[in-house]
């Protein structure tokens, strides 16, 4: 028979999916002989047995008579006798911590009966009607139905007449009056009286508290805390102890360390003659958890004492709930605290020094989302006023700049000294020289792994994407957000990357002490300890994983940058990153050429431009690989926009004006090689069968590349990626031309240049044929971006904005498959690619270069494949190397506990 409820002398903290975290932490400390107001359990099973069936599992009712009666035999009375009642909460208390989310009724038994009672036995009359009125109200509000600003109006409407800003202050014949408000409005508002039967109390608040799981506010939680929603929760039924008493009681909350920076001491805060929703609430303001040590010494001891133990038993900081009634001390709630990202590094560390846990279980307490937050500036939240709009927050961070529309005034701004905001409807390849120049990116369309989104990222750039409300006119050169506000080029705005907030103005920031330390190894007084711990944790996750992190590098900048985070070479080198601004012209001379010579001559023009920038990204990188990836995008890219193009040519002609030859020998080749879909279309080694010359110019820059840095004492090690191969007959074609420049280039020189050959795996087929593709194939590195776009037929640019906020709102998916890898299909493509790639070839190294390389939670999953790197942005990299440690602790664990 399955048992329902448990007291909580029979519980434990290792107990948790069954108790909840509330019942468990209560049992522990029952353990442990704190001062814990006694009361039972029940458990997640009893509650997710009523929600699958509407009703209240066979037993539970008569297991809750059992329990009851043993608490009713400890206290010396019954629950609401009319004399000397006995009074219960009854609080909700989740696996993993919802604060506030679901419900809580105090004070259960009481009536109008034991009201009269309760003021006879306390010798308070004030108190008990204080009790009562708040039983009225929170059943009324939890259980009955009742909007509970019914009951907030009906409280400051008596405060007002009374002359009084504070609950404390009201008679007890006000309180009194008060009841008998509260309780109309229920009979008004139900046609059902408030219930005197303390039976059917309490069974109505347990099973409100059930139902309350399932709660807008509870749902939405969850779903942004990556909660399952079929956990339930379980309810605590808890013998009351009383704050309201007067003078000599209260209540409060203690961390043991302060939350905010991790700092040792007893941090919290005390509100006398109070219960504990009025210190949550925060109806009255609440004075220092230090001053209760003037307010009451013996109190104060004692709770010093027990978070002390407490911190010490559970080796971490606890979050406390207590009650003081007339002197004496009861300890009501303790879970393990939430902190922020500095307070948790901090912690981590002292906690190792102090001996209460190990160098790698402080690894363990400390994630890369955390540490990319603290790597970030991020704005002065207290200076912050409403938001222009808000959007996808894309890429975080803080910054100020003045709005421009358009790259090139980007440039030009930022050249003068100028600080700027880029704002576009989308970007394109066309806009990185703005992007670089701006401090953040704003977009009103597209998501996280737009372009803007994955460009700001890899360069550590502010950006907020997907501002639907937001009307961007790039002719007018203003915006236009939701409520009508016009925002002018040259307006001061502050874009906030972490929260998808703009501000009008410029908005305080606080700048990023551990960027600061990973570049140059600065720091100062005020944040060398989360520095120092942040060094720590890094240095230990250095040590035990076994994933190595590359970086995603364009150029020698980025690549000396990534260097200095910690990143082990170059996974990902984007050469048409190469053929922007400047050597565009010679990309759109090669796209148009009309003979084999006039081709070349473009190809030969670009051939000394790459090489040198090989050469840079190589020295940067000098004794580590660099993956070098063949040109990718369809070559269309590199011509201007078909609309633009049309319109200039259009607008002369009815000027009478004869169209630039230039401009239309462009647009007829942009109708000929315009494609439905160019993703799926000519891209990729296509390009490199289809286009005489290009593969042998980029194999032939890299060779010579690395020759000049061979000549020169370095230590190259550059790697040839041929992108989008479905089938290694492409793959073999291609390596032959690289294999035949790489010769003619050994012998020009007179060294060897080798380089390995290898290919993106990023379409499903070649997943499903990774063990013919390994014949030709020296090393595989994942592109998930791709290859989550071809296995769920997403176009990434476009369903983000268009229905992903839906598919997340349903729980479709828990988030979005591009920013963490879909594991159940995008991850068993992966696997079986793993699998079938190292059966072929054993050797076979195995990376993964998109996006996911720098989630956290694909991290660990890209370990656990059996991969051998990840390569992310450079401002990913130490998170990144911070979650691959974690993620071989992960595995040390999980094989010891079996």
């Amino acid at each position: 028979m399955v048992r329902y409820v448990y007291d909580f002398t029979e519980g434990g903290r290792d107990m948790a999916g069954l108790l909840g975290g509330k019942g468990a932490n209560l049992a522990e400390m029952t353990r442990l002989g704190l001062p814990v107001p006694p009361g039972f359990t029940l458990t997640t099973e009893a509650c997710r047995a009523f929600l699958e069936t509407g009703s209240e599992p066979a037993g539970l009712w008569e297991e809750v008579r059992v329990h009851l009666s043993a608490l009713e035999t400890s206290a010396g009375r019954t629950l609401g006798q009319p004399d000397d009642p006995l009074l219960v909460s009854v609080r909700s208390g989740a696996k993993f911590s919802m604060p506030g989310m679901m419900e809580t009724i105090l004070d259960i038994g009481l009536n109008d009966d034991s009201v009269l009672g309760l003021a006879k036995v306390s010798g308070s009359e004030r108190f008990a009607w204080d009790s009562y009125r708040r039983l009225v109200q929170m059943f009324g509000s939890t259980v009955m139905g009742v909007d509970s600003s019914r009951f907030e109006q009906a409280l400051a409407s008596l405060k007002n007449r009374r002359g009084v800003r504070d609950d404390v202050e009201l008679a007890a014949s006000d309180l009194a009056g008060l009841v008998e408000t509260y309780q109309d409005l229920i009979r008004q508002e139900t046609g059902a009286p408030f219930p005197q039967s303390p039976a059917e109390q309490l069974r109505r608040a347990v099973l409100a508290v059930f139902e309350s799981w399932n709660g807008e506010r509870a749902r939405l939680y969850r779903h942004r805390e990556h909660i399952a929603d079929d956990l339930g929760t379980a309810v605590t039924v808890q013998r009351m102890v009383f704050g309201n008493l007067g003078a000599d009681s209260g209540s409060g909350v203690a961390f043991t360390r302060d939350p905010a920076t991790g700092r040792p001491g007893l941090y919290g805060d005390y509100l006398p003659d109070a219960q504990g929703e009025d210190v949550v609430a925060g109806i009255r303001n609440t004075v220092p958890l230090a001053e209760l040590e003037h307010l009451d010494a013996p109190s104060y001891a004692g709770l010093y004492a027990h978070v002390r133990a407490l911190e010490r038993h559970y080796r971490d900081l606890c979050d406390i709930e207590f009650t003081i009634e007339r002197g004496t001390l009861w300890m009501l709630q303790t879970r393990v605290g939430k902190r922020t990202a500095e307070a948790a590094f901090v912690l981590a560390a002292e906690l190792a020094d102090e001996g209460l846990i190990t160098p790698d279980e402080a690894l363990a307490r400390v994630s890369g989302e955390g540490l990319a937050r603290l790597m970030f500036p991020r704005f002065d939240t207290s200076a912050t006023g409403t938001a222009l709009v808000h959007g996808v927050p894309a890429s975080p961070g803080a910054a100020v700049g003045a709005v421009v529309f358009d790259s090139a005034q980007a440039v030009r701004r930022a050249a003068a000294g100028e600080k700027v905001v880029l704002v576009r409807q989308e970007t394109t390849p066309d806009d990185l020289p703005g992007m670089i120049a701006a401090q953040a990116v704003l977009t009103s369309r597209g998501g996280k792994t737009s372009h803007a989104a994955v460009v700001a990222r890899g360069m550590g750039k502010v950006c907020v994407c997907g501002a639907e409300e937001l009307t961007v006119d790039t002719g007018a050169r203003r915006l236009t957000t939701a409520d009508g506000t016009v925002v002018e080029e040259g307006t001061v705005v502050s874009v906030d990357g972490s929260a998808g907030a703009v501000y009008a103005g410029s908005v305080p920031m606080v700048d990023s002490a551990v960027i600061r330390h990973l570049e140059d190894g600065r720091g100062d007084g005020g944040t060398q300890g989360v520095v120092d711990a942040v060094a720590r944790a890094l240095a230990r996750a250095d040590t035990v994983r076994r994933l190595e992190v590359r970086a995603n590098a364009d150029t020698p900048e980025d690549a000396e940058r990534a260097r200095r985070f910690g990143a082990q070479g170059v996974g990902l080198c984007r050469t048409e990153h190469m053929f922007l601004g400047e050597r565009r012209k010679l990309v759109e001379q090669m796209i148009l050429a009309g003979t084999d010579t006039e081709r070349d001559r473009a190809l030969a023009a670009l051939l000394p431009l790459q090489r040198q920038d090989f050469v840079g990204i190589l020295r940067a990188m000098d004794g580590l690989p660099v993956t070098i990836r063949l040109l990718d995008p369809p070559l269309h890219e590199f011509l201007p926009d078909h609309t633009e193009l049309a319109v200039r040519i259009a607008s002369a002609q009815a000027r009478g004006e004869e169209p630039d030859a230039h401009e239309v020998e462009l647009l007829g080749a942009v109708n000929r090689m315009h494609e439905e879909n160019p993703m799926l279309g000519l891209r990729g080694v296509r390009l490199g069968l289809v286009v005489p010359g290009l593969v042998a110019m980029q194999v032939r820059a890299i060779g010579e590349a690395v020759a000049e840095r061979l000549q020169a004492g370095g230590a190259p090690k550059a790697e040839i990626m041929v992108p989008l191969v479905g089938d290694v007959r492409e793959l073999r074609i291609v390596r032959e031309e690289v294999q035949r420049v790489l010769g003619e280039v050994s012998r020009e020189a007179g060294l060897s240049v080798g380089c390995p050959v290898g290919t993106m795996i990023e379409l499903p087929r070649a997943a499903l044929t990774a063990g013919r593709i390994a014949e030709a194939a020296e090393f595989f590195s994942f592109g998930t971006n791709d290859l989550t776009q071809t296995t769920w037929g997403f176009s990434r640019d476009d369903v983000e904005a268009e229905f992903f906020s839906a598919y997340l709102d349903k729980g479709v998916f828990p988030t979005s498959p591009f920013e963490t890898l879909d594991r159940e299909g995008v991850g068993r493509l992966v696997g079986i690619a793993v699998a079938e790639g190292r059966a072929t070839r054993p050797d076979l190294t195995i990376g993964v270069c998109g996006e996911h390389g720098g989630d956290p939670d694909s991290v660990h999953f890209f370990h656990t494949a059996g991969l051998d790197y990840v390569s992310c942005s450079p401002f990913r990299v130490p998170a990144a190397r911070l979650e691959a440690g974690r993620a071989a602790l992960e595995e040390v664990e999980g094989s010891d506990s079996r």
